[in-house]
C-alpha cells in the first residue's frame, strides 16, 4: 500500500523542527559562558551532556521496547514537547553550571524519542526504498542540527535567547504535526510484551552486528566534526589573520550534508546501501588523515574541502540505518534502530572529549587526525560483510 503523499514530507519537517534542539547550547556558548562562572572549557561538556542524555534515553527506550509496544507518533510528540521545555530551561535566571548541564542532559534524553523514533515511523511506511526515505530523514536531522547556527547568524539582535526560544517553538510544532498527521504505519508490527533480552538477541544476527559496527565507526567521527566545525573555522581565521562569518559557514558546512544524504539515498537504490556507506566512510576518513594540510590551503579551497567533508561525514548515516533496519525482524525494527543509536552516541562522547583534550594539549591543526580511527574501523567492518 502506497503511503499518502504528505506522510514523508510531514515526517521530514517534524524531524527537522525537533532536532534543531541538538546544538543550541554550542551555538550560544559564548553568551552562556558570560552568565556562569566556568573554570574549564565548557564546550565539550555541553554537547557531551546532550549525547549522554540521548544515550540514557535510547537505552531506556530500547530495553523497554517502547517504540515497538506503543504508538511511535505519540511517543514522538510527547518527547518533542518535553525536549522543547528542557531546552528553554537554560534561560532560568542565574542558572548554575549543574542546572545548565542537567537541562542539556534532559534535552538529549527526549531527543531519543525523536530521532530514532522518526526513523522507526518512516520504516513503518516505506518497506521498499527505505534507503531513499531515510536519506531524506537524516537530511532533516542535518538541517535541524545546523539550523541554530543560521538563526544565530541572521538574528536581528545580539540576544541569544532568540535562538533558544525559536528552537523550542519549532520542537512544539514538530511534535504536534507528527502526532496529528502521521498515524501508525501499515508495516508496523506490535510487540505485546517486554523483552529485556532483546539486545543480545539482535547482536546474534550477523548482518545486524556488522552494519552496527560500521555505524559505530561513522559515529566516532560525525559528532566530533560537527561540534568542532566553528573551532576549525576560528583556528583557520586566526592562523591566516582573516575574518570568516563563523555562524554562517558552520551552518553551511553542516547543512550541506542534506544534499549528500538525499543523493546517497537515490544512488543506494541502484548500487545498494553498503557501497554508498563504504565510499563515504573511506573518503571522510582520508580527509581526517590529511586535515592538517587543510589549514595551509587558500580560503576558497579550505572552505570548499571542508564543505566536501561536511557532505561525506554524514552521507553514510542513512545507509547504515537502512542496513540495520533490514537486518532485524520487522516487529523489532524500532528497538534495533534505537539500540544502535544508543551505542553509537556513547562513542561520540569519547571522541568529543578526546578531541577537546587534544586541542588543549597539542597543535590544534593536527588534533583532528584522531577522528580517522572511526572510519578505519568502520571500513574494516564493512569489508567483512
Amino acid at each position: 500500500m502506497k503511503p499518502k503523499f504528505y506522510i514523508l514530507p510531514v515526517i521530514i519537517i517534524s524531524q527537522f523542527f525537533c532536532t534543531s534542539l541538538w546544538f543550541v547550547g554550542n551555538v550560544v556558548i559564548d553568551d552562556l559562558a558570560s552568565h556562569i562562572n566556568a573554570s574549564f572549557n565548557i564546550l565539550g561538556y555541553l554537547l557531551s551532556f546532550v549525547q549522554f542524555g540521548f544515550i540514557i534515553g535510547t537505552l531506556t527506550f530500547a530495553l523497554l521496547t517502547l517504540a515497538d509496544r506503543f504508538s511511535p507518533s505519540r511517543i514522538f510528540m510527547i518527547c518533542a514537547f518535553l525536549g522543547g521545555l528542557s531546552n528553554i530551561a537554560i534561560l532560568i535566571p542565574n542558572i548554575t553550571i549543574f542546572n545548565l548541564l542537567t537541562a542539556r542532559f534532559a534535552t538529549g534524553f527526549f531527543l531519543a524519542g525523536i530521532y530514532p523514533i522518526g526513523m522507526k515511523i518512516a520504516s513503518d511506511y516505506y518497506k521498499g526504498g527505505l534507503g531513499k526515505a531515510l536519506g531524506y530523514l537524516v537530511g532533516a536531522l542535518v538541517l535541524g542540527t545546523a539550523f541554530p547556527h543560521l538563526i544565530n547568524h541572521f538574528s536581528l539582535s545580539s540576544d541569544y535567547r532568540i535562538v533558544i526560544i525559536s528552537t523550542s517553538i519549532l520542537a512544539f510544532i514538530g511534535g504536534l504535526v507528527m502526532w496529528s498527521l502521521v498515524p501508525d504505519g501499515p508495516y508496523r508490527k506490535l510487540v505485546s510484551k517486554l523483552q529485556l533480552g532483546i539486545v543480545t538477541q539482535l547482536f546474534s544476527i550477523p548482518s545486524f552486528r556488522k552494519a552496527a559496527f560500521g555505524y559505530f565507526g561513522h559515529m566516532w567521527e560525525l559528532y566530533a566534526f560537527w561540534a568542532f566545525v566553528p573551532m576549525i573555522l576560528k583556528t583557520y581565521a586566526n592562523h591566516h589573520f582573516i575574518k570568516i562569518p563563523i555562524p554562517f559557514w558552520s551552518f553551511s558546512i553542516i547543512s550541506i550534508g542534506v544534499i549528500s544524504c538525499i543523493l546517497g539515498g537515490f544512488i543506494s537504490q541502484k548500487t545498494g546501501s553498503k557501497k554508498v556507506a563504504y565510499i563515504s566512510l573511506l573518503i571522510s576518513g582520508l580527509l581526517c588523515l590529511i586535515s592538517p594540510l587543510l589549514f595551509q590551503l587558500p580560503p576558497f579551497f579550505f572552505l570548499l574541502v571542508l564543505s566536501i567533508w561536511g557532505m561525506l561525514v554524514i552521507s553514510d548515516s542513512p545507509q547504515f540505518s537502512t542496513m540495520v533496519a533490514a537486518a532485524v525482524p520487522s516487529e523489532l525494527r524500532g528497538t534495533g534502530l534505537t539500540i544502535v543509536n544508543c551505542i553509537g552516541f556513547s562513542i561520540t562522547i569519547v571522541s568529543i572529549q578526546l578531541l577537546s583534550f587534544l586541542i588543549e594539549q597539542i597543535d590544534d591543526t593536527i588534533s583532528y587526525m584522531i577522528l580517522c580511527i572511526g572510519p578505519i574501523l568502520g571500513v574494516y567492518a564493512l569489508r567483512k560483510t
